[in-house]
């Protein structure tokens, strides 16, 4: 997985705020939002899961959803292949070119932008390309939180089938990946319990880090607004690796890799060694998920007639309640044609069977 290209020096600039899902991106989002770079609207509503608000674009999230339906990725796949599928649809042009148009009206509105969604990382490099050819630079913001809260997390507030496994891996998968596709680029990772903490000292660190001049000529009214905004609460799930049921040789992973990850965050943390450890996490990781695969071989091939069958039965029966539907709502008129037809077709059935 190669890093994504360079950046261009340009006034235009596009901050891409990356990271697992509940690890902090709407919080960095809106803090940057409320110091003055410019989060394109329509946004996606708040709700219970994030009452402060997401601080993403809808746009951003139908595009992104799109591509990832398109190559039969989730946002937090666990496969390490699936990089290469999400890596196939950032080469199309078709996308390249829908992506810079919509930037570029973007940036009638600011010269710059915040772009957050937890679906990014699986696209770096395609909006590296469209910012380039929008004739604006990129930064990258990844956000950091601890693995078994990223878990306890999504469990508490997304449910759904996937358990601690799946998701424990996805986070590693992500957090690697996003690590590498942005290697080389202007980047820094940011722990969201420090923002949580003292995050007027996390912010103007990191304005300097990626020269952000709306960070470095907020005045008082706007460091106000984030002082608001900032709710130390929001750390609302505390989980440890005892409130996770997960295999030890994966959370030996995951837990290298928080280590490895949490360096990046350390001011000349950014360091040739911590990239070698993260590159032999790569494939520790990628060792661990052929296991697994390998190991559930027979549940994958029994599921695949039942998965048919059951394609199957939902379609048809999908079409019995549209033609029951139909016929409720039909003329009386209609009605009766319907019946004689069907009244037909069993005839016919019958003459047929006797035949054979």
């Amino acid at each position: 997985m190669s890093a994504t290209p360079g950046a261009v020096d340009a006034q235009r600039k596009v901050v891409l705020v990356a990271g697992s899902g509940r690890s902090g991106t709407s919080l960095m989002s809106g803090i940057l939002k409320h110091m003055g770079m410019h989060v394109p609207e329509p946004e996606v509503v708040a709700d219970a899961t994030n009452p402060k608000g997401f601080g993403e674009p809808r746009w951003v999230v139908d595009f992104h959803e799109t591509l990832l339906k398109r190559v039969n990725v989730h946002t937090a796949d666990a496969r390490p292949s699936a990089w290469f599928d999400a890596g196939r649809a950032g080469t199309r042009e078709l996308n390249r070119s829908e992506l810079t148009t919509w930037l570029e009206e973007q940036f009638a509105h600011s010269d710059s932008l915040v772009i957050k969604d937890p679906r990014i990382s699986w696209f770096l490099g395609l909006w590296r390309v469209a910012a380039v050819r929008s004739g604006a630079s990129t930064r990258t913001i990844t956000m950091l939180r601890p693995p078994a809260e990223v878990v306890g997390s999504k469990n508490a507030y997304y449910g759904g089938r996937q358990g601690d496994i799946s998701r424990l891996a996805g986070w590693a998968n992500v957090m690697l990946c996003t690590e590498r596709a942005t290697r080389g680029s202007a980047r820094a990772f940011v722990r969201y319990h420090d923002l949580l903490d003292d995050w007027t000292k996390t912010v103007v660190r990191l304005g300097e880090e990626l020269d952000l001049a709306e960070v470095a000529e907020a005045g008082t009214g706007k460091m106000q607004e984030v002082h608001t905004f900032v709710d130390p609460q929001l750390r609302r799930v505390r989980a440890t690796w005892d409130d996770l049921s997960v295999p030890d040789n994966l959370r030996e992973v995951a837990q290298a890799t928080w280590d490895q990850l949490n360096l990046l965050a350390e001011p000349g943390g950014d360091t040739p060694e911590v990239h070698a450890a993260l590159d032999e996490l790569r494939r520790a990781y990628g060792a661990v998920y052929s296991d697994a695969e390998a190991l559930a071989n027979s549940s994958v091939v029994a599921a695949g007639p039942a998965f048919l069958r059951a394609t199957r039965q939902a379609r048809a029966a999908q079409a019995e309640a549209e033609a029951a539907a139909a016929f409720e709502a039909a003329s009386p008129m209609r009605k009766t044609y319907l019946r004689t037809r069907r009244a037909g077709g069993r005839v016919k059935r019958r003459l047929q069977n006797r035949g054979e």
